[in-house]
């Protein structure tokens, strides 16, 4: 049996798919002007390339591929039906890179870009909604993709790169990361308003020694507060019941289920009292944090100069 053999050396077995997309993506541009004009000289004018290059590019394209994409005639130059699926498919390619230019652009203009910006669940109500009312006074095109996570998760996704800054809490000390304070918060002390306690307006950590407690999951920031701070008071606490979200354990504590260290709510809850604590300090700080060496858009700069311009008087 005879077996025909093409002309074109092909490709090493051992070229993946990857290194293949790498090595022609290159010449795609190049390869769609001849494919357009059918001219190699015209291509190269339009391209500001010089003729010679463009036509080793081709030659190299097809080598590459290891088929004919163009049947020559001099300077003269038309697709085979080999070339024209390639050339369906790098339209395609080229057309979905130009609409990822013309995305980042838009992302990045100083007027119109976009900030991709997390904070805490129990900043959303009121504090982070004000924030951006202000900000967009002097940028009212500057766009947000807003996102409400607890502290780890939104670190997570800076060094993914999907936020470009993020409000959390406790600041994050972290080689790849920057953090600053701006500001900080005084927790309370919530209590079932039957409670024995809920007469009292101020309290100290250790006098709920006994009392059990409903907390937000390990690895949630004020988790992590909650614990030091009985620690700090003397004891650890004994916990019922955990969950994701603030107001969450505030229902739980109005039913009667236990107590909880909080940060004030947006609006007053109805069955439940919120004691002072006056020993130890119970506070947390609210920080913004970025990625180190990440550089920044115009818009996320000016977004990073107004929170830290409001150093002390965020949460007012």
């Amino acid at each position: 049996m005879v077996h025909q053999h093409s002309s074109r050396p092909r490709m090493s077995p051992s070229s993946d798919g990857e290194d293949m997309g790498m090595l022609l993506a290159p010449r795609l541009a190049h390869f769609a002007g001849v494919a357009r004009t059918e001219h190699v000289t015209r291509a190269a004018q339009e391209l500001q390339v010089p003729q010679s290059t463009l036509s080793r590019a081709m030659v190299r394209l097809e080598q590459d591929l290891g088929v004919d994409l163009f049947a020559r005639r001099g300077r003269t130059v038309s697709l085979t039906p080999v070339g024209r699926t390639f050339l369906a498919h790098v339209e395609r390619a080229l057309a979905e890179i130009e609409r990822a230019a013309e995305e980042v652009r838009a992302d990045a203009d100083p007027t119109t870009g976009k900030v991709a910006f997390g904070f805490l669940h129990t900043l959303g109500a009121e504090t982070v909604p004000a924030l951006i009312q202000a900000f967009r006074a002097d940028h009212p095109r500057v766009r947000f993709s807003l996102v409400q996570n607890y502290g780890e998760a939104m670190l997570e996704k800076l060094r993914a790169g999907e936020l470009d800054l993020c409000l959390t809490s406790p600041v994050p000390d972290a080689p790849d990361l920057v953090g600053r304070r701006l500001d900080e918060q005084k927790l309370r002390l919530v209590v079932p308003a039957d409670h024995p306690l809920a007469s009292r307006r101020r309290i100290r950590l250790a006098e709920a020694a006994d009392e059990t407690f409903v907390t937000l999951e390990p690895g949630y920031g004020m988790r992590r507060i909650t614990d030091d701070l009985c620690q700090e008071a003397g004891f650890k606490p004994r916990i019922a019941f955990e969950g994701e979200e603030a107001e969450t354990l505030r229902g739980l504590v109005a039913a009667g289920l236990g107590v909880a260290l909080l940060p004030p709510p947006a609006f007053p809850r109805p069955g439940v009292v919120e004691l002072t604590v006056t020993a130890p300090r119970a506070v947390r700080e609210i920080g913004v944090a970025w990625l180190q060496g990440h550089s920044d858009t115009p818009p996320v700069a000016a977004f990073k100069k107004f929170l830290l311009a409001r150093r002390g008087s965020l949460l007012t």
